[in-house]
């Protein structure tokens, strides 16, 4: 038989693995759109979509003078890409194949690999929908001033984070109670169409509302990336360490809970999804 020859150095298997993480992420980016400028545009049209609902809603029910004094679209575009990409993130890992797929089967092919390739994905089709909208908005309608965009950018990372480590959670779940774990999740996302806090900022909140909201990580991200994005909001009641450690303590737990899943793990268990 034939076997693929492996470097037994750590600079060759660690090169190896980022070129299989690589073709990995490739694959899951083309696994449901094959064409990669289509799946780019439809990522666009959804983020466009949900900046416009939100536009009309503000002016519909003149919520205008709750925002930050500054660009209102900027405003209302800082919440939305920040959503998105917790909620995308999440959901690439929490539909990341498992121990029991079929893709498994082959040598190179780990869990880890799958769920780092599903992150990325995630990653790199937010951040280019984000780019792309800004710059057209940008060129075709007026100068966009972000004041420090570093921060703002490490705000997209830490919401990404957390929703690859909630995602983890849920995927390590997911075998044990598929039904229930998938309504858990459906129901987060949805939930965060409001308890993210991209309708409003924390400063302007009560401290019963601020209780209400507090517990979400992506409420702190998106409260101090408005800090960052715009020069006269200074939050008072957000932190980022907050979600930096909530990020972190639930990646060690669906770490474990994937490791212990694993251990159990059952070709059976793929008729139960």
């Amino acid at each position: 038989m034939f076997r693929a020859e492996r470097s037994k150095s750590t600079l060759g298997s660690t090169f190896s693995l980022l070129e299989l993480i690589y073709h990995a992420t490739v694959r899951h980016i083309r696994r449901s759109q094959g064409n990669a400028i289509l799946g780019l545009l439809r990522n666009m049209v959804q983020t466009v979509l949900l900046v416009v609902s939100f536009y009309v809603m503000y002016s519909l029910l003149g919520m205008r003078g709750s925002a930050i004094r500054g660009n209102f679209l900027l405003y209302i575009m800082s919440g939305i890409f920040l959503y998105l990409t917790h909620t995308k993130a999440m959901g690439a890992v929490f539909g990341a194949e498992s121990s029991t797929s079929a893709m498994m089967k082959h040598a190179p092919m780990t869990t880890a690999v799958s769920i780092t390739a599903a992150a990325l994905s995630a990653l790199y089709l937010q951040v280019l929908s984000m780019v792309v909208v800004l710059y057209i908005y940008h060129a075709a309608w007026g100068p966009i001033e972000i004041y420090d965009w570093v921060g703002a950018m490490g705000m997209v990372l830490l919401s990404w984070f957390t929703g690859v480590a909630l995602g983890l959670v849920f995927l390590a779940a997911k075998p044990w109670a598929p039904g229930f774990v998938s309504i858990l999740q459906a129901v987060y996302s949805r939930a965060n169409m409001i308890a993210s806090g991209k309708m409003f900022v924390a400063n302007n909140l009560t401290h019963k509302m601020l209780a209400l909201f507090s517990w979400n990580p992506l409420f702190h991200t998106i409260d101090q990336a408005r800090g960052y994005t715009f020069i006269n909001y200074n939050p008072h009641f957000s932190n980022w360490h907050y979600s930096l450690v909530f990020g972190l303590a639930l990646l060690m737990i669906g770490l474990m809970g994937e490791f212990y899943t694993r251990q159990y793990a059952s070709a059976s268990w793929a008729a139960r999804r």
